[in-house]
């Protein structure tokens, strides 16, 4: 990298780049991994890594040239802070349960911002980045929430909440305004999250298989459409419902074997 980024021999592209240019691959990478996660591709997986890590010298290596840090400071840091943050591991805390770590974990970092000088963030909801996927913030907002008690303490009425929406939409829907349409939207999201976060399951994650899932069912449809000489753009909606149909009703018996 800091060949890459030498003026004169280096490359002209690289050497273009500054932070901001170059944090949305490294979001792009980040994504990258976890779809080979996903995917259960560890070869994938391991290029991917290396793909994130080179992301990391990057920005690094921008800091260095400024005079900042580098990339031993990086890892450096990381380091203390693993051990600082788990004295239940490297010293003689209490956390042998994940509850207990969390709780330590949060009291640790309050720790280290009054250290250095940091105010406590401010409001109950305080903290949780703006640039993150929209489910997953909406989760630790609602995290947070619940912290302090504005939670229901029961999934079903998470439930009533999300049919509570859904006719909100559809009295939008009969309104035909499309931007309150769109508010009410997402207002579902944001229920439907609470509900996965209820049933202890990560939005983010649990949409993921079900993009998976889509995506393999699509392709037995297509498949079945091609047998038969056919496209998607050519066949009718009632007769990729079927095939599709079929393509669900094959994979429950695949999963029973």
């Amino acid at each position: 990298m800091a060949a890459l980024r030498t003026p004169g021999s280096g490359c002209p592209w690289d050497l273009e780049q500054d932070f901001r240019s170059i944090a949305p691959y490294t979001l792009e990478e980040a994504y990258e991994v976890a779809d080979a996660i996903a995917r259960d591709d560890l070869t994938g997986l391991k290029d991917e890594l290396g793909d994130l890590l080179l992301q990391v010298a990057f920005h690094a290596r921008m800091a260095e040239e400024q005079g900042a840090f580098d990339f031993a400071d990086v890892v450096e840091a990381v380091t203390a802070k693993l051990i600082r943050r788990h004295p239940h591991v490297f010293a003689d805390a209490d956390g042998k349960t994940a509850k207990a770590v969390e709780g330590l974990w949060a009291r640790i970092k309050a720790e280290e911002r009054a250290e250095r000088g940091e105010e406590a963030p401010k409001g109950a909801l305080a903290g949780v980045p703006v640039a993150l996927p929209a489910l997953t913030r909406a989760l630790k907002l609602q995290d947070k929430a619940g912290r302090v008690g504005f939670d229901w303490n029961d999934a079903r009425a998470v439930l009533a909440k999300i049919r509570e929406e859904a006719d909100e939409i559809e009295a939008e829907l009969d309104r035909g305004d499309k931007g309150r349409m769109a508010a009410e939207v997402g207002d579902l999201l944001f229920a439907v999250v609470n509900l996965a976060r209820h049933l202890d399951a990560d939005p983010e994650a649990i949409l993921r298989d079900t993009n998976i899932k889509f995506e393999r069912r699509f392709a037995e449809i297509e498949r079945a459409l091609a047998a038969r000489g056919k496209a998607p753009k050519d066949a009718s909606l009632t007769e990729m419902d079927k095939l599709w149909d079929e393509a669900k009703a094959a994979e429950k018996l695949r999963s029973r074997r």
